[in-house]
């Protein structure tokens, strides 16, 4: 197997063109080759494939073989991928996903692509859908000066982990997510996620398991953020999480669009159209090696 390392912001997978080869149990793959110290290391395994609906098709797969269906800073490598390789030269690229069809817009240098902004679609609210489950006296209504979405959600709502009550907010960019707003970036850096991250992975109140961002504001348009992945553990970066934090801080009020998110492993730029509920990602894609894997 003919495999390419990849990173976005150190969020870094391993990934398969399976335009010109087959991945025999994507599942058991994943978690051979995520793992550290015997595999490639990464944290899980993405199949690039042609599609009937898109010009590729995204099928992706975590460290410990659960199969996800979006990965923000995986859909940027993956445009980077076609591009750079010749499977394509347009640089507004279409990849079908578990959530959706993502629209990718390429920025190239000297015939490379440097960075990516995706459409990553509309942020989902509705605690049904996120799914997260609470009951009727912690789901509040949507605060109209925030937001312009009607119906329910779960915002600034009491969740109790590991015997202390938290104030999360929930949104879903097609996978759930929790944020958590600590204070300051301080409290950010010295939490021991590790510790924490697992209990609001698996709470009861998250029927899927659930990615957990703790956050802190530095400013109207700036925010501190780490995160805990379903499936991965602590990861440097989350695409998707970092679109969800975003929205959760002009939800509540704390932030404004765009938000420059700083995480573990660099930058991402996000921008929240209210008048369509969709959410733009804008970040760098970075190509490691390339090698052979014997299964």
């Amino acid at each position: 197997m003919h495999f390419t390392k990849m990173h976005g912001i150190g969020n870094d997978y391993v990934y398969v063109d399976c335009t010109k080869e087959t991945v025999e149990d994507p599942s058991g793959v994943a978690v051979r080759v995520s793992d550290r110290h015997f595999g490639i290391g990464s944290d899980g395994l993405i199949l690039i494939k042609p599609s009937d609906i898109a010009d590729f098709e995204m099928d992706m797969y975590n460290a410990d073989g659960s199969r996800g269906k979006m990965c923000g800073n995986g859909i940027r490598c993956v445009g980077k991928y076609v591009y750079d390789h010749g499977l394509t030269d347009k640089t507004t690229v279409r990849i079908a996903t578990g959530s959706g069809i993502k629209i990718l817009t390429l920025q190239t240098e000297d015939g490379k692509v440097k960075n990516v902004r995706v459409d990553m679609g509309e942020a989902i609210l509705e605690p049904e859908l996120i799914p997260v489950r609470m009951s009727e006296k912690v789901i509040a209504a949507s605060r109209p000066a925030a937001c312009d979405i009607t119906g329910r959600t779960a915002v600034d709502v009491p969740l109790r982990v590991l015997g202390h009550t938290y104030k999360v907010t929930c949104v879903s960019m097609g996978n759930p997510h929790c944020i958590v707003f600590m204070d300051t970036p301080e409290d950010v850096e010295s939490l021991q996620i590790e510790s924490v991250g697992p209990h609001f992975e698996h709470h009861e109140a998250f029927p899927d398991r659930v990615n957990t961002e703790f956050a802190a504001m530095q400013g109207e348009h700036e925010i501190r953020m780490r995160v805990w992945e379903r499936g991965s553990g602590e990861t440097w970066a989350c695409g998707t999480g970092a679109c969800a934090t975003a929205v959760a801080a002009i939800l509540n009020g704390y932030g404004q669009s765009p938000v420059r998110l700083h995480l573990n492993g660099g930058d991402l730029l996000i921008e929240w159209d209210r008048d369509t509920n969709h959410v733009f990602m804008t970040g760098p894609a970075e190509e490691v090696f390339e090698g052979e894997w014997k299964q």
